[in-house]
């Protein structure tokens, strides 16, 4: 951890080493993490920084090869990258309008798995967990957007080791499975 504010370095210490209270007992004024890290992991991570500009490269790429493999198709929309933005694209992730693309998120997942291609649904919204039942949680209107995301959201194989034959494979699917409907 590196900064020259003392007083974050010291607030996220606290909340890396669980929050605990300086008291005789564990008490919790916090909710805090586990977050630390061993010498060596931090080595290993340290040596990973080398890499990462290779790794978002690829990551990108994959991402850039769906877009354009399956532009065209009616009914998906791809997570925006505002100009102001860089992503990662740790992530290839999209939605599907099933009125549009005459098929659910859901569905499109099975049928890849039937190819044994793995794509996942994306994750599942705080208040739709089970440790979060009955916490309150707030809507846009009448419409719960995390829930319609997670109704509709994809996401694609994204490895950075995917090579151009396993993506063009993941296109083709996907552009039968759309195009069947």
């Amino acid at each position: 951890l590196v900064s020259d504010d003392e007083d974050l370095i010291k607030q996220a210490r606290f909340l890396a080493t669980q929050a605990r209270d300086p008291a005789p007992h564990y008490q919790h004024s916090q909710i805090g993490f586990n977050y630390r890290m061993s010498n060596i992991l931090a080595g290993v991570g340290r040596g990973q920084l080398q890499v990462l500009g290779d790794r978002v490269a690829s990551r990108r790429a994959v991402h850039d090869a769906y877009r354009e493999g399956l532009s065209g198709l009616p009914g998906l929309d791809w997570q925006p990258e505002p100009e102001w933005s860089w992503s990662n694209r740790w992530l290839s992730a999209l939605t599907i309008d099933s009125s549009v693309a005459g098929v659910t998120a859901a569905e499109v997942i099975q049928r890849l798995a039937d190819e044994m291609i793995e794509a996942r649904p994306v994750w599942k919204p705080m208040h739709q967990q089970p440790v979060f039942e009955g916490c309150r949680h707030f809507a846009h209107g009448n419409e719960i957007v995390a829930d319609d995301i997670f109704a509709r959201g994809l996401c694609m194989p994204s490895g950075s080791n995917m090579t151009r034959a396993e993506i063009d494979r993941i296109i083709d699917a996907m552009r039968s499975i759309l195009k069947a409907g």
